[in-house]
């Protein structure tokens, strides 16, 4: 069972900070260095300085500036607790979008339990990295990303009321993603939007290193207090929840790039085997992948000659993919992309990310690095949907590496749950 619940928000006072814009900030994980200077030139309450320190302590930095913040006023905590509607209003690859969700406070479940589910895997580094930062804090610094599922859109109908009124910030990030938040208060809307996920699994989107982080913290808080309730903020996440069904819940896709592995004519003969192969202009790989949208298909580019490569029958695979495999994770062109022709045909097994594989967002810059000589061959591919995230964690199984992008990011600094003991939900 899915239990989430409005909190007290700690957020920016506007009036000090002199303007939203120049304090917010993508999550920390998506901060490179010379962002980071970036941010901190933009303002000595940039949101970077919280959860991205350049300081060698950053950790105590982290905590001390907080204090140090809400004690001028910088921050300051809501008086009554709230969901906070927050749309973003973007383009990408010539389109518009709005993404429609809401922050609440979810409570937590390792994934063991199976109501939060995840759909990728995760390393030990920026989980104990986050961990240090949770104990110094004891805040929520950044939302989780979840998706659940509300195919009736009731709950967009209850934030699209909402955004009538004037929103707490308005905001533009640095790609020009236009960012606005609004407070929902209403205790019959926060009945109705809790009602909506109270019988459902809801899935990781983006954030899963922070999500175990917050599971670990939990556990530690509770072998402290033995006598721990419920309600004890340290129980629960900040999450940013976004409906499955969203039209502006957009996956980008993650082409791959083979840095040393080569396709030798021997390759080319296997591949032939199982797929169909067509000898193409790689100009024309944008129009090939969208036509064969909800296929299992690539496109294929070695820096000379490029082939539109095409599954035609699902069956002849069957001995090759492994049985404890779910139709729904057979079907993805990632999974039949390292299986089939990384691992089987071309014997790419084990690949390591930046020394035998890289990942690129847009088309164009995975197949300038082939031609640069950065990579031997790029493998472009169809977005994963929303809907087969939802589908193969529910499943119990987790995508390869980079399956997912999800855009935009949700921008940082909007909100901060207090977790700290003694802070009650």
């Amino acid at each position: 069972m899915v239990e989430i619940r409005p909190f007290r928000a700690i957020r920016y006072d506007e009036d000090k900070v002199e303007s939203i814009d120049k304090v917010i900030t993508q999550p920390y994980d998506k901060i490179a260095e010379d962002l980071q200077t970036e941010y901190y030139a933009k303002s000595e309450f940039n949101f970077c300085r919280l959860i991205l320190p350049k300081e060698k302590n950053r950790y105590e930095m982290a905590a001390g500036r907080l204090d140090a913040w809400l004690q001028a006023g910088a921050l300051f905590k809501d008086k009554e607790p709230a969901f906070y509607v927050y749309y973003q209003d973007f383009e990408v690859l010539g389109k518009k979008f709005t993404r429609k969700g809401f922050i609440s406070a979810t409570e937590l479940h390792p994934f063991k339990e199976k109501i939060v589910l995840p759909h990728e895997k995760t390393h030990a580094g920026p989980k104990i990295d986050r961990l240090n930062m949770l104990r110094a804090t004891q805040k929520n610094l950044e939302p989780g990303f979840l998706l659940y599922s509300d195919p009736k859109s009731v709950s967009i109908d209850i934030f699209d009321s909402v955004t009538k009124e004037e929103p707490l910030y308005e905001a533009v990030d640095e790609y020009g993603v236009h960012n606005k938040i609004w407070k929902l208060s209403e205790p019959e809307n926060i009945a109705t939007v809790k009602n909506i996920l109270q019988d459902q699994q809801i899935v990781i989107a983006d954030g899963h290193h922070r999500y175990e982080t917050a599971v670990s913290y939990r556990d530690e808080m509770r072998e402290e207090h033995p006598d721990w309730k419920e309600e004890d903020a340290f129980n629960w996440r900040m999450t940013f929840m976004v409906p499955v069904e969203d039209t502006g819940l957009v996956v980008l896709p993650g082409h791959r790039l083979l840095l040393k592995h080569k396709v030798t004519d021997e390759h080319m003969e296997k591949i032939r085997e199982y797929f169909s192969v067509e000898e193409m202009d790689i100009s024309d790989a944008d129009d090939f992948l969208e036509k064969h949208k909800g296929k299992i298909a690539f496109m294929m580019y070695d820096g000379k000659d490029a082939y539109g490569v095409l599954l035609e029958n699902m069956g002849s695979l069957d001995e090759l993919l492994p049985g404890e495999y779910s139709d729904d994770y057979k079907e993805l062109d990632v999974v039949v992309l390292r299986d089939i022709i990384f691992e089987h045909i071309m014997g790419a097994e084990e690949l390591a990310i930046d020394e035998t594989i890289a990942y690129e967002r847009w088309a164009d810059d995975a197949i300038e690095r082939v031609k640069e000589g950065k990579a031997t061959v790029a493998f472009l591919v169809n977005a994963t949907r929303p809907e087969q995230v939802l589908r193969v964690a529910k499943n119990g199984e987790r995508m390869p590496e980079k399956s997912t992008d999800f855009y935009p990011k949700a921008n940082s600094g909007f909100t901060v749950m207090d977790i700290e003991d003694g802070e009650k939900l």
